[in-house]
């Protein structure tokens, strides 16, 4: 499965986020489109940011927010911190 967003929303085992990582790192180069803070500091702005606000995203999935981080929700917060302000 190729698409970040998609692989993301599965569990992961560590070696899983590490792929997930790699991909995620070329994607800059393969997939600019994709991103919105190029620089840093904005994205590790968009990082916090969404890690602020991820009660909201998640509520606005209809799922739970979850009380313990995970391979999968440090993967949601990184591709969000491709484009949150």
């Amino acid at each position: 499965m190729n698409d970040l967003n998609a692989r993301a929303q599965l569990p992961m085992t560590r070696a899983d986020f590490e792929a997930f990582l790699k991909e995620f790192a070329d994607s800059l180069t393969t997939d600019p489109a994709a991103w919105m803070n190029l620089s840093l500091d904005q994205f590790l702005g968009g990082v916090s940011g969404w890690v602020a606000d991820m009660d909201g995203y998640f509520a606005n999935r209809g799922e739970p927010v979850p009380s313990q981080p995970s391979w999968q929700l440090f993967a949601q917060a990184l591709l969000a911190g491709r484009v949150y302000e």
